[in-house]
């Protein structure tokens, strides 16, 4: 299916990455947002205040961002294609509505700017440290996918994809931008509607008295929705259901229901999981990295190879779920990886247990409020290749 013509503001333009991610999700059919103001994620709801009543969507400014991911998880069920923005603290506050989201199926799209942290931190300046929140926010055992954008076309191009697994899977899913790519101007291309794939929502073909909202058709993952208003008496929980989606409280349907929100995610990683690998062939070293630091690591990878090592590079795109078998299969043909990240360790943890001792694991950390030096990634190149 084509996107809708009135959201996609077709042609080349200069945006940010706030800006390009909210012409993202408009051109992947949001219309809804509900958020709270926080820097540097604040131009991202901007731009969709303006730009969402003249689609025929709804922008509210919620009272915080627990209110804010309610509202989306209520618009979700209510037919919409809903999204929310914010950033470290804001983070904070909407996973446990997060959760609920994961245990109810309701696809959303939720955008993190991130900053410097913890607590305030540095709002105005960037950071990479919501990784691993993003997997493990919320309590209890889900799944949840996570795209990172290096660029403001990224930012556009992944939105839309956001989007698009969220219906596919029936999952909250997170767009994990940090303050540089989001305030970066570059050249964004928006192609016309008709070029651009969106899902669709799913909705049930049986008649209201027939459909149970979490039973599963056969050949799929997910159960299908409803246009609420046309007469489906729907119960929605964040207890443990059935199929009907009332509360059961045994180990028995826990056991089917969680084991099923899980699944549906890790038996289908090699369709979700994506991957800009460059130059593995022969490599000594391979770095692995996302988001900004992907560009800033050219200029270290490039001066290693004067020095002789051969760099290949991995560039997470999809975050969550990570993808365990390529980095396994890397790491038996290199002598080390090399991790640079804006935080003091987050994705190095996965990089290495997947490496599981065939080769060695170095981090390159930085705490936040700017850029690696990318001297720095430089060094630790050369130490792998020893």
């Amino acid at each position: 299916m084509h996107a809708d013509p009135k959201g996609v503001l077709t042609g080349s333009y200069f945006f940010d990455g706030d800006f390009a991610c909210a012409e993202g999700a408009l051109a992947g059919e949001c219309r809804f947002l509900a958020g709270y103001p926080i820097t540097p994620s604040t131009e991202v709801a901007e731009r969709m205040a303006q730009r969402l009543p003249l689609v025929g969507g709804i922008f509210i400014q919620m009272e915080d961002e627990l209110g804010s991911m309610a509202a989306v998880v209520g618009a979700g069920w209510g037919g919409a294609k809903s999204m929310t923005v914010t950033s470290g603290p804001g983070f904070s506050l909407m996973q446990e509505n997060l959760g609920l989201a994961a245990m109810t199926e309701t696809p959303c799209v939720l955008v993190n700017v991130q900053r410097g942290g913890p607590s305030t931190g540095l709002p105005t300046m960037v950071g990479q440290s919501d990784l691993m929140q993003a997997r493990w926010g919320s309590h209890g055992d889900y799944e949840v996918i996570a795209l990172a954008p290096a660029s403001p076309q990224e930012c556009f191009d992944f939105t839309i994809k956001a989007f698009n697994l969220a219906e596919r899977y029936r999952v909250p899913v997170m767009v994990m931008m940090d303050e540089v790519v989001g305030h970066m101007t570059e050249k964004v291309v928006i192609p016309p509607a008709e070029e651009i794939e969106v899902v669709p929502r799913r909705f049930t073909e049986e008649p209201p008295g027939a459909y149970l909202p979490y039973r599963i058709p056969e050949g799929r993952c997910v159960p299908d929705l409803v246009r609420l208003g046309e007469g489906y008496n729907i119960h929605t929980t964040g207890l443990t259901h059935d199929e009907r989606g009332y509360p059961v409280m045994t180990a028995a349907c826990q056991e089917g229901l969680v084991t099923r929100l899980v699944d549906k995610i890790r038996k289908n990683v090699d369709d979700i999981a994506l991957l800009d690998q460059r130059d593995l062939d022969g490599a000594d070293v391979v770095v692995v990295s996302y988001g900004i630091t992907f560009r800033v690591a050219q200029l270290a990878i490039e001066e290693a190879a004067k020095k002789g090592i051969k760099v290949g590079q991995v560039r997470l795109i999809t975050i969550w779920p990570f993808p365990e078998k390529r980095i396994r299969e890397i790491a038996k043909t290199i002598k080390g990886f090399v991790v640079p990240e804006i935080n003091l360790g987050q994705m190095v943890l996965e990089v290495e247990r997947c490496a599981a001792g065939q080769c060695s694991t170095t981090l390159v950390p930085h705490p936040g409020g700017s850029v690696h030096d990318p001297m720095d990634i430089l060094d630790k190149i050369v130490e792998a290749a020893r």
